[in-house]
C-alpha cells in the first residue's frame, strides 16, 4: 500500500496553480485568494491621535492643583488648534493630538468646572496617545500573494484605502457520483435503494473552501452514462471528483471510461483507515480524483488528501494547515496496519493540550459520527496507542477552510 504521507504529497501538487486573475470589489472578496502582494499606502494611524476621551496638555505645564483653561473642544474629524502654554484642549477618542501637546489626561482623571480643568490624578508623559504609524508604516507589506481573504484582511485593506483588489479566478470543481442503487434525497425510495449523500456533502465541503461547484452529476453504472457525465465535467471544470466505481468489481467502470476518454488512471491503495481506495487520473490535462463510495471514507479522504490539492489549485500560499496535537482519551488500545484517522471531539483539559475523545463507533458506515466530530486523530500504523498518548489532530475548522 502507498504510504499516507506520500499519497498526500503527490495529491497536493496533482493540479496546476491558477494563472488567471480578476479584479474584485473589496466587500465581495471574502473567501477569495489574493493574486498580488499588497503594500501599505499610508501610515496607520495617519497622525497622532487620542486613545481616550480626555484632555491634551503639555506635560511640562503640569503641577498638582493647577487649573488648565480649556482652549478648544476638538472632536474626531476636527482640526485642533496649536496648544497654547498652560492650557488644555478637550479631546475625544480619535481626535488629533494638537501641536505642542504631548500627553492626554483621561477624563476620569480630571474635573472640568466653568471651562477650567483640574487634574486629580498625576499624568504620565506621553500617555494615551496613538502614535502615527505605530500600527503600519507606508510601504510595509500588508498581505502576501496567496493570502485567503477574510473579514480581518478586508478590514486592514479598507483602512489603507483599497476599494478593490486582484484575486485569482475561482477554482471550478465538478462532482460525479456513481451507482445504480443511489437516488436523490426527496425522491420515493425502494427497499434496495439508498439516498445519495456524497454529492451534496462534497458540494458543501468545496463551497466552504471558496471554490465553485459547477456541476453535481450522477451516473448509472454504464460506460455510456459515465462517459457523458465525465465529458461534461471535463469541459467545464478545472478539477473533477468522482465517488465510487473505481474498485475491481464488474460494475466498477470509472477506470475504463476515463481511459476511453484518453486519460490515465493510477489506482492507489493508501495506507489509511478509513479511505484506502483512492485514484488519481488525468484527462484533457485536468486532474480527476476518485474517492471511495462510503460517505465517511469520502469525507475523510477529502479532508486530509483532497483539501490540500484544492488549496494548491486556488493559489493559496498555505496548502497544509498547521497540525495540532492532543491527548487521546480512550478505554482501548489502537493498533492497526494502516494509519487510522479516528473521528474525535476535542475538549479542553485546562493544561494546554486538549483531550481527544473518539466516537464510540468508528465503522466507516457511521455517518452520524461526522457532525459529532471536531476533527481526526491520526493513529500511526503498527504502533500501539494508549489512553493519554499524544497524537496529531486534524482540526476540521482549519482543514476544511
Amino acid at each position: 500500500m502507498l504510504d499516507f504521507d506520500v499519497a498526500q504529497s503527490r495529491l497536493a501538487t496533482a493540479g496546476k496553480p491558477p494563472s488567471i486573475s480578476e479584479s474584485c470589489l473589496l466587500h465581495q472578496a471574502t473567501g477569495r485568494i489574493l493574486a498580488q502582494t499588497l503594500f501599505a499606502t499610508l501610515d496607520l494611524p495617519p497622525a497622532d491621535n487620542s486613545a481616550m476621551d480626555g484632555y491634551a496638555i503639555s506635560y511640562a505645564d503640569y503641577t498638582p492643583g493647577r487649573q488648565f483653561p480649556v482652549q478648544q473642544r476638538c472632536f474626531a474629524g476636527d482640526q485642533p488648534q496649536a496648544l497654547q502654554p498652560g492650557k488644555t484642549i478637550r479631546l475625544f477618542t480619535g481626535s488629533l493630538i494638537p501641536k505642542d501637546a504631548d500627553t492626554v489626561v483621561m477624563q476620569e482623571d480630571g474635573v472640568e468646572t466653568d471651562n477650567q480643568l483640574e487634574i486629580t490624578t498625576p499624568p504620565l508623559k506621553g500617555a494615551h496617545i496613538r502614535l502615527q504609524g505605530e500600527d503600519v508604516r507606508t510601504g510595509k507589506q500588508l498581505l502576501a500573494k496567496g493570502t485567503l481573504i477574510s473579514a480581518a484582511e478586508i478590514a486592514l485593506l479598507a483602512s489603507q484605502g483599497y476599494a478593490e483588489i486582484t484575486v485569482y479566478s475561482r477554482l471550478k470543481v465538478g462532482i460525479l457520483t456513481t451507482g445504480d442503487e443511489l437516488i436523490q434525497p426527496g425522491q420515493p425510495r425502494r427497499n434496495e435503494q439508498i439516498y445519495n449523500s456524497n454529492g451534496v456533502m462534497l458540494a458543501s465541503l468545496i463551497e466552504n473552501m471558496g471554490a465553485s461547484v459547477v456541476h453535481v452529476l450522477h451516473a448509472l453504472d454504464t460506460e455510456a452514462s459515465l462517459r457523458a457525465a465525465l465529458e461534461t465535467l471535463l469541459a467545464d471544470c478545472d478539477l473533477v471528483l468522482t465517488v465510487g466505481g473505481v474498485s475491481v468489481g464488474e460494475k466498477d467502470l470509472v477506470k475504463p471510461t476515463i481511459e476511453q476518454l484518453g486519460g490515465t488512471l493510477d489506482l492507489w491503495r493508501v495506507r489509511m483507515k478509513p479511505g484506502k481506495p483512492v485514484a488519481l487520473a488525468y484527462a484533457q490535462d485536468k486532474p480527476i480524483v476518485c474517492l471511495p463510495g462510503n460517505p465517511v471514507s469520502a469525507f475523510a479522504v477529502f479532508t486530509v488528501l483532497v483539501s490540500p490539492l484544492i488549496r494548491h489549485m486556488q493559489g493559496r500560499a498555505q496548502v497544509f494547515p498547521e497540525l495540532q496535537y492532543g491527548k487521546l482519551s480512550a478505554d482501548k488500545v489502537f493498533n492497526d496496519k494502516r494509519e487510522e484517522f479516528l473521528r474525535v471531539r476535542a475538549e479542553s483539559n485546562g493544561q494546554g493540550l486538549g483531550l481527544l475523545l473518539p466516537h464510540p463507533q468508528q465503522g466507516s458506515g457511521i455517518i452520524s459520527s461526522l457532525p459529532w466530530a471536531t476533527g481526526f486523530a491520526r493513529i500511526p500504523a503498527n504502533t500501539p496507542v494508549n489512553n493519554g498518548d499524544v497524537v496529531p489532530y486534524y482540526d476540521l475548522r482549519h482543514w476544511l477552510a
